[in-house]
């Protein structure tokens, strides 16, 4: 399985993609991703799965546009 997923941080969210999730949100709480390192402490807002590696990266992408952005405000925060 693959997960989009955003994580509330402290100046805002983040959205990323992974293939074990549990591993990934552990490493950004640890502060060893670099892209969330100085925005301590996160937590997991929201997550989506699915098998198709290619539609996980794509729906990561549209999330990170200003239309997904709005998305994201208006029907899941």
């Amino acid at each position: 399985m693959y997960y989009i997923y955003s994580l509330k941080c402290r100046d805002g969210y983040y959205v990323g993609c992974a293939n074990d999730i549990e591993s990934r949100v552990d490493r950004h709480q640890k502060g060893q991703v670099p892209a969330t390192a100085g925005r301590l402490p996160v937590t997991l807002e929201f997550y989506f799965a699915t098998e198709d590696k290619y539609k996980a990266f794509e729906f990561e992408k549209y999330l990170k546009s200003g239309s997904g952005r709005a998305f994201i405000n208006k029907h899941l925060i």
